[in-house]
């Protein structure tokens, strides 16, 4: 038995035993299954897309109301190869009851689902997402910092240090942040997040060999920062504030829209949803879209589901069990997982002491396409990825 996980994998082992190349091209598409959801189709197209499928040899999971008739609408279950997925979409193109527009969609959620590299711009970096996981180190500059790391209050100098000493230990990029966006924490005013942060990144940028990513949802600040030599924008908020969004395509720069329920002094109160993959896919849809609508350059855009923002415990692990289903919008995915309650809840740890549940959860997001990890502990989530990429290439 061997473990295929994707395309590449499997032309890998063709290759091995000596296929002819257009023989791998052929057989790569069938090799591998895909399980694709559709929501609320009508009865009549629901029932379409199933014979077409069993016509292949694949098939399509509905309700027995849409079998029998009793149902208008239908979730169902699409089930096959890549092969049998592409068959179809050249039969939709031709069907009626929004079966063509349907074709679309799963020709664009398979195309991004294959996605595995990307290369980011910041001008005098560039980002090779792909070849290996990056990591954000995480440079806060507050003072209530939940996770006991924060440089607050300290001399420039010694804060470039510490940022220096994250690049030294394996950080591609600084994350600066200037107001605390843990759970019940009180916004600070632009000044006072102005005073933290501009300093900092305007020193970063003239000491540290590594990106800036300025952590912000103000557009004051975010404008102060690119000014001051900052490359990105990571904000909690994904660009809600037209502002935002304007700014970074004026600016070219990346940006990092995060998915959050609430805000930071209500997020955690009984936090629900009814189907959670699905919400926050279509939120970062949603934000995606206001990014290149404003002029953001599509190969510029990450996506961040927001580990702790809004959810539970059950949620956050369930976000990383499934953080593969994020591939179907065609960015890189970024994820935060370090030091956060919900380690603490599982492990009974402060969280100084939540660094192995970090490592542990930090590979897991990886190898579940995570490719970058946001993280105070970047030496030991750095020699984690290390043995996982080798792991990877070998």
């Amino acid at each position: 038995m061997l473990a295929i996980e994707n395309r590449k994998a499997l032309e890998e082992v063709m290759r091995d035993i000596k296929v002819d190349p257009y023989g791998i091209k052929i057989m790569s598409q069938k090799g591998l299954s895909f399980f694709l959801r559709v929501n609320s189709l009508s009865n009549i197209a629901a029932n379409i897309l199933k014979q077409e499928m069993l016509s292949f040899g694949a098939d399509v999971a509905i309700p027995r109301d849409a079998l029998t008739g009793k149902t208008k609408k239908a979730d169902c279950l699409i089930m096959g190869n890549l092969s049998q997925l592409n068959r179809l979409n050249k039969k939709l193109a031709h069907q009626p009851f929004g079966l063509t527009g349907l074709g679309r969609q799963l020709r664009t959620c398979l195309d991004n689902y294959e996605k595995d590299n990307f290369i980011i711009d910041l001008g005098r970096y560039k980002l090779h997402l792909g070849k290996r996981t990056l990591v954000a180190g995480v440079l806060n500059l507050t003072p209530d910092s939940f996770s006991g790391d924060g440089v607050y209050g300290r001399a420039i100098e010694e804060i470039t240090l510490r940022a220096q000493q994250m690049v030294n230990e394996g950080a591609d990029i600084l994350d600066v942040g200037g107001e605390s966006s843990r759970p019940g924490a009180s916004p600070v005013s632009v000044n006072e997040e102005l005073k933290r942060t501009i300093p900092v990144i305007k020193a970063l940028v003239k000491k540290v060999k590594a990106p800036i990513s300025i952590d912000t949802y103000k557009p004051q600040v975010a404008l102060a920062a690119l000014d001051s030599g900052a490359a990105m924008i990571n904000d909690i908020t994904a660009l809600k504030n037209p502002q935002m969004a304007k700014l970074a395509a004026k600016y070219n720069c990346a940006v990092v829209v995060m998915h959050m329920k609430g805000n930071p002094r209500t997020m955690q109160r009984k936090p629900s949803y009814d189907k959670l993959i699905d919400e926050i896919i279509a939120f970062l849809g949603e934000a995606i879209s206001r990014a290149q609508d404003a002029g953001v350059n599509e190969n510029k855009i990450i996506i961040d589901p927001g580990i702790g923002f809004g959810k539970s415990l059950e949620d956050n692990l369930e976000i990383l069990k499934r953080l593969k289903e994020f591939k179907v919008l065609g960015k890189p995915i970024m994820v935060g997982v370090s030091r956060k309650s919900f380690l603490g809840k599982i492990l009974n740890a402060k969280p100084q002491e939540r660094v192995t549940g970090t490592v542990s959860s930090s590979v897991l997001a990886a190898a579940n396409g995570a490719k970058i990890l946001r993280v105070h502990d970047v030496k030991e989530v750095k020699q984690a990825l290390k043995i996982f990429d080798a792991i990877n290439k070998s």
